[in-house]
């Protein structure tokens, strides 16, 4: 699989060939775009990746605004690669979730299905604890764990903002992996079944005897119906295109078919507590 490096580099290479058909040096280049040489450099050399409008306003200060598209469609490949977690936990977990925290907050609405853990924007300080713990011991990546669940726990402050809207689904197979104590699992219930009725959340569990329409499949986010987000044990993987965001929305909109909400959510989490209170 292509390194999303490597992709960058060859849409940097792909803007220094156009700059140099205009006979431009880059400190000429950047004056007419009205910026500073240095980010004409990043933007060559693949150090930094473009926005879409960077890559507007090149091609038209190349004069060539028939590849727009080729350029907005090299960015798309860009960031459908996948960000490997090794590369992205190098510094340790608190800088990943301060980065969902900025995410989260530019979100008006989301919807997520999660087959095997509670989602982050929902769990507790413990539950995360322990899960940053493991993935930590895992990716061998820095224990940075306290900071890493005080970022986690402010990324959900979006939960209470009246203006947005997160809907979850959690297929109830995740409900019985247990993490960390029974005390952990059961304050991790409670917490769900305290979401139920709140005008932000829409919380569904997809019955593990429901009449599936499909199989559970992976978890995955859609955020803004724009963008659809997809973690692997090794990889984050990113998707815009309108086709890929329209195939997940199915998916996720069949599954929410068949979810249970309101009391009858609430009644299902009762019966998951009571059998970790009978372990």
């Amino acid at each position: 699989m292509t390194d999303p490096g490597s992709s960058q580099e060859a849409l940097g290479a792909r803007l220094r060939e156009l700059r140099a058909e205009t006979g431009l040096t880059g400190k000429e280049f950047a004056g007419r775009l009205g910026w500073q040489e240095s980010k004409v450099s990043r933007l060559q050399s693949g150090k930094q990746k473009p926005s879409a409008e960077d890559l507007a306003l090149w091609a038209a200060a190349a004069a060539r605004p028939d590849v727009l598209e080729e350029l907005l469609a090299r960015l798309r490949a860009v960031e459908s690669q996948p960000a490997h977690w090794s590369r992205q936990l190098a510094a340790g977990h608190a800088p990943v979730q301060d980065r969902y925290v900025v995410e989260y907050r530019r979100t008006t609405a989301a919807r997520g299905y999660e087959t095997s853990v509670i989602p982050g924007l929902v769990q507790t300080a413990d539950y995360a604890r322990h899960l940053l713990t493991q993935n930590a011991a895992l990716m061998r990546s820095p224990r940075d764990t306290e900071a890493a669940v005080q970022s986690r726990m402010r990324r959900q402050e979006v939960l209470y903002d009246p203006e947005r809207l997160f809907r979850v689904l959690i297929w109830e197979a995740a409900l019985y992996a247990h993490v960390g104590t029974a005390a952990t699992m059961t304050g991790q219930l409670d917490r769900l079944v305290g979401l139920i009725g709140m005008s932000t959340v829409d919380l569904g569990i997809v019955p593990l005897r429901a009449p599936m329409p499909l199989t559970p499949k992976h978890g995955f986010w859609i955020f803004d119906e724009q963008r659809v987000v997809v973690e692997t044990i090794s990889t984050e993987l990113q998707y815009d295109g309108s086709d890929d965001v329209a195939l997940y929305t199915r998916v996720w909109d069949q599954l929410s078919e068949h979810a249970a909400r309101g009391l009858q959510a609430q009644r299902l989490l009762g019966r998951v507590r009571a059998s970790i209170a009978r372990a």
